[in-house]
C-alpha cells in the first residue's frame, strides 16, 4: 500500500534538499571540499622538507639533494599545489616591477601534515615579460625553481673557478621552461643561473637552503655575474663579478 505525502511533508523535504544543495555550493566556493587535494599537497611539501632536513643533517650531499628535489618538483600535482597556496588570490594582488622580479611571500594552510617549521626559505617570483631573475651564483646555498605559470628562457653555468674580479663559468643548460619546468642549484652543479620571462604574468616558486656547509668560509648569499663575458679555452667564460645594482641595470 502506498503512503501518500502531505503538502507539509513535501515542502519540508524540499526545503531540506535546497538547504543541502546550498551548503555544498558554499563549501565548494570556500574550497573546503578540497581536503584530499590539500592532503596530497601537504604530503608533497613534507617530503620536500624531509629531503632538505637530510641535507642540513648531512645525511645526503648536495648533488644527491638536487636529484631528489628535482624528482619531487617534477612530480608535483600542479593544480592541487596551486589551490594549496591559493595562487589565484596571490597573483591577483601582484604589484609588478619594471625591473627584475617581485618576490611574493605566502603561507600554507594550517592543516594536518603541513610542517609547522620548514628547513628552507621560500618565495614566489613574479615577473613581467622581458624581466629577469638576474644572472647570479650562490655561496653555501642550495636552491630549486618550479615554474608555476608562464614561459621562461633559463640558463645555467657551472662555477669552475673564482678569481678576484671574475668567476670562470661553463655553460650547462640553455632551454625554455614552461609551467612545471624545474631546475636546481648547488655549490657543485649548475651554480650560476638566469631566468628571463618570455610572457607577462610569469611566476616561479623557489626554495632555498642557506649555510648548508657549517665549515664553509664563504659568506652565504648571492654572487652576481655577467655571463656575457670573454670566452676562453675549453668552452669557458670569464664572467665579471657585479653588484646587485649593476646586474639589474644590465639584465633586470
Amino acid at each position: 500500500m502506498s503512503k501518500s505525502i502531505s503538502r507539509r511533508e513535501f515542502t519540508g523535504d524540499s526545503i531540506k534538499t535546497l538547504l543541502a544543495i546550498a551548503l555544498v555550493d558554499q563549501l565548494a566556493q570556500a574550497d573546503l571540499l578540497a581536503g584530499p587535494g590539500h592532503a596530497v599537497a601537504a604530503k608533497w611539501l613534507q617530503q620536500v622538507n624531509e629531503v632538505g632536513q637530510d641535507l642540513r643533517d648531512q645525511k645526503v650531499q648536495q648533488l644527491e639533494w638536487q636529484k631528489q628535489v628535482q624528482a619531487l618538483f617534477e612530480n608535483v600535482e600542479m593544480n592541487r599545489f596551486l589551490k594549496f597556496i591559493d595562487f589565484n588570490k596571490l597573483q591577483s594582488g601582484v604589484k609588478w616591477k619594471d625591473n627584475g622580479a617581485r618576490s611574493l611571500r605566502f603561507k600554507y594552510p594550517e592543516l594536518k601534515g603541513v610542517p609547522r617549521k620548514l628547513v628552507f626559505g621560500q618565495q614566489i617570483f613574479a615577473l613581467k615579460k622581458g624581466r629577469s631573475v638576474v644572472p647570479h651564483g650562490h655561496n653555501n646555498m642550495a636552491t630549486a625553481f618550479l615554474i608555476l605559470k608562464g614561459d621562461f628562457h633559463g640558463q645555467h653555468w657551472d662555477r669552475v673557478e673564482d678569481e678576484k674580479d671574475h668567476i670562470i663559468i661553463k655553460p650547462t643548460i640553455d632551454d625554455r621552461f614552461g609551467a612545471g619546468g624545474v631546475s636546481t642549484v648547488s655549490d657543485f652543479k649548475d651554480n650560476v643561473h638566469w631566468f628571463k620571462a618570455l610572457e607577462d604574468k610569469s611566476f616561479i616558486f623557489n626554495i632555498h637552503l642557506l649555510g648548508i656547509d657549517p665549515k664553509s668560509k664563504q659568506r652565504t648569499g648571492r654572487v652576481y655575474v655577467d655571463p656575457n663575458g670573454k670566452e676562453i679555452a675549453g668552452g669557458l667564460i670569464r664572467a665579471a663579478r657585479l653588484n646587485s645594482k649593476e646586474a639589474h641595470r644590465l639584465y633586470g
